[in-house]
């Protein structure tokens, strides 16, 4: 199974998270699945897929150009398709991957998450999309969520479509 995983790049971010990348990527490189990233090396990305590798697992960065050029790139990947821009390279990232887990991210992160939930949605794709949360950071979205769905903005079924965990067993488990 090949799973993408949206997650922050951010060299300023807490230990924790760092942390909850290398240990998801370690038990995702204990089942033998492999690893769909935007191809960088520092922080969450680069934690997750040195934890999938250090397990035994594949890894398969999709990164565009002009991030290559500034040496952000996980030169150590199984697979590096470098791409020419961002669009580019999440429409890779959804046609290689079957399945799809959020770690605590920002703006790129989120805009990660929803385009793959509304593609879920519309039907583009049957690929299941976890959210994995052990810290809160999104809370606040889940909120945002509910009070969108009782204003009549998320339709029924939507929210239904999404797998939340606090725990890496969990998430993957969602996914066997």
């Amino acid at each position: 199974m090949r799973i993408a995983v949206f997650c922050s790049s951010s060299p300023s971010i807490h230990a924790k998270y760092v942390d909850l990348a290398s240990d998801l990527g370690r038990a995702m490189g204990e089942r033998g699945w492999d690893l769909v990233s935007g191809g960088g090396h520092i922080s969450m990305m680069g934690a997750v897929a040195r934890g999938v590798r250090e397990s035994g697992g594949h890894t398969i960065g999709v990164i565009p150009q002009a991030l290559v050029d500034i040496e952000f790139a996980d030169k150590d990947s199984h697979e590096l398709h470098v791409v020419s821009s961002m669009r580019e390279r999440k429409g890779k990232i959804e046609d290689l991957a079957d399945a799809f887990i959020t770690l605590p991210g920002g703006p790129g992160t989120l805009e990660e998450f929803f385009e793959i939930w509304v593609g879920r949605f519309l039907k583009f794709h049957n690929k299941p999309v976890i959210i994995l949360d052990p810290f809160g950071l999104f809370e606040p979205l889940r909120d945002l969520l509910d009070h969108l769905e009782a204003e009549g903005f998320v339709k029924p079924g939507q929210r239904e479509l999404l797998h939340w965990s606090t725990d890496v067993e969990d998430a993957l488990t969602a996914l066997s």
